[in-house]
């Protein structure tokens, strides 16, 4: 088993809403969410999305901006690695782009998706409640556009099994190899959980946030395997 070092700190950082002001919070890297991906996934683009779902995994698996998320026993988390350690993500700050992703995509959908439009995203609003609406208001617009999705970090299909890095190893090999920049604040922030500190954001489309500016540009179905 790995030994991984955990820090013992978690990242905060202020957004405001229409009544007051609050701070997200980043969990710290975990060890384990009870999933276990031994290679490099396939990766499929979400049409007209810049998010990608993995087919083959047997979970809630997606990637976007730079990272991987995962939606198990109702929580988010979100890791730089395909295979963790991964840190817990709050309802309030989940990017919009994968709370979009419609029901179809995910290979594990809890039972409370099921009834619902397997074309449409799932009914967050009903399922965190009104707090949580009145907070995210506008992440289910129907966008014509959406910004082009981030480069897969495909360097990680060279490092699996026992050559899969220790957590204190992976934000040097991260560095080293990809040299993409999220755009989206919750991931800047789940990159500096996990050691990852880098430069300004990559060119392009700033992406919506789900109560501000509509993003300009528009992704296409692509497939990314082994």
């Amino acid at each position: 088993m790995r030994c991984l070092i955990v820090a013992s700190w978690i990242v905060l950082w202020p957004l405001t809403s229409a009544s007051a002001q609050v701070s997200i919070q980043i969990g710290p890297p975990n060890l384990s969410i009870g999933i276990n991906i031994p290679t490099y996934p396939q990766l499929v683009q979400v049409p007209g999305c810049p998010v990608y779902y993995a087919p083959s995994v047997a979970s809630n698996y997606f990637f976007y901006d730079g990272a991987y998320w995962v939606f198990e026993r109702d929580n988010w988390h979100v890791s730089p690695w395909y295979n963790g350690p991964w840190s817990l993500v709050p309802p309030q700050a989940v990017p919009v782009y994968i709370l979009r992703v419609p029901v179809k995509y995910y290979r594990r959908p809890p039972p409370n998706f099921h009834g619902w439009s397997r074309s449409e995203p799932p009914r967050w609003g009903e399922h965190w409640g009104k707090d949580w609406q009145e907070y995210r208001s506008g992440w289910e617009w129907n966008r014509k556009s959406a910004p082009p999705p981030a480069p897969l970090p495909a360097y990680q299909k060279g490092y699996a099994g026992e050559r899969y890095p220790h957590q204190e190893q992976q934000p040097v090999v991260h560095s080293e190899h990809y040299q993409y920049q999220p755009r989206d604040a919750t991931v800047q922030q789940a990159y500096q959980a996990h050691g990852i500190h880098g430069g300004p954001p990559s060119n392009g489309p700033q992406h919506d946030q789900g109560h501000q500016g509509q993003p300009k540009g528009e992704g296409k179905g692509k497939e990314h395997g082994k």
